[in-house]
């Protein structure tokens, strides 16, 4: 990324349909949501209300939420489209996969009507059998990207899963709170370390849109800079991000540098990288 251009940054992940789940509440939330993000150069947003996957298994019941959310979604679209013409504001779901056999074929479903599906698992807890249900999903033609990773309870301390999920054709979407302790300590090791393997695709805000969030887009970047991450915050900020709305794959990302000086010796004779 150059740093002296941050106009363009892409984010993937957040709450700003207002009056449909926890993130903003009515349609003043969502443009003073949108104006923060543009604050730190986000151009284009991709906002994901939550989704239940198991109403894909009753139709009447998918249409239903779908259409609650495509008449707040159009509301805000066109409020955003008059008061910030430069952002490009797109609407998916952030699925959750309740039951293994989510279906994704209403494009609404989908990351801005493209192949990617963002999803996630109940309660942030990981049932038996994920590598499977992630294969079925690239069976049916889609690409899911995990969300939020680093703050599942049960992701081992060796990340085994997150291999195999990878390996069974997933992406992983770190938050950008993630990195600066938001979830707790588990949550920034475990970021930390999918990021210095390069197993993270994408960062982005998960932002629930209202007046009393924080966003840490800043405190990661100032994080990714001092660890000399730069290369690869500008491939997790802006260019695979940007990538989705075109329905292209992410490129790969270089691991972090190797941490440096005193402390990161103790943790190579302790067999550990975490921070």
């Amino acid at each position: 990324m150059n740093d002296s251009d941050p106009a363009s940054l892409a984010d993937i992940h957040s709450h700003l349909v207002p009056g449909v789940d926890d993130g903003s509440r009515d349609l003043d939330d969502t443009l003073t949501s949108v104006e923060r993000l543009s604050r730190f150069g986000i151009r284009k947003i991709i906002t994901t209300p939550h989704l239940d996957g198991s109403l894909t298994h009753s139709p009447e019941a998918l249409e239903a939420r779908l259409s609650e959310v495509d008449r707040a979604f159009d509301a805000a679209a066109e409020a955003v489209g008059l008061r910030f013409p430069e952002i490009e504001f797109r609407r998916g779901h952030e699925v959750m996969l309740d039951v293994p056999d989510v279906t994704f074929d209403d494009p609404r479903m989908r990351l801005a009507g493209t192949s990617f599906v963002l999803v996630e698992w109940p309660r942030l807890h990981l049932p038996p059998g994920t590598i499977q249900v992630i294969r079925r999903i690239v069976a049916g033609g889609f690409r899911p990207i995990i969300a939020h990773p680093e703050r599942y309870i049960g992701i081992d301390k060796e990340l085994d899963l997150a291999v195999q999920w990878r390996a069974a054709g997933a992406f992983l979407q770190v938050n950008y709170g993630s990195l600066d302790g938001r979830y707790g300590a588990d949550a920034k090791s475990t970021a930390m370390r999918l990021l210095r393997r390069g197993w993270v695709d994408y960062l982005a805000s998960d932002f629930h849109g209202r007046p009393d969030r924080k966003i840490y887009e800043s405190e990661a970047r100032e994080l990714l800079h001092d660890l000399g991450a730069g290369e690869a915050l500008g491939h997790l900020a802006l260019t695979n991000p940007a990538r989705v709305f075109r329905d292209e794959l992410p490129l790969p990302v270089a691991p972090l540098p190797p941490e440096q000086g005193f402390w990161a010796k103790v943790k190579s004779m302790l067999g550990t990288d975490d921070l």
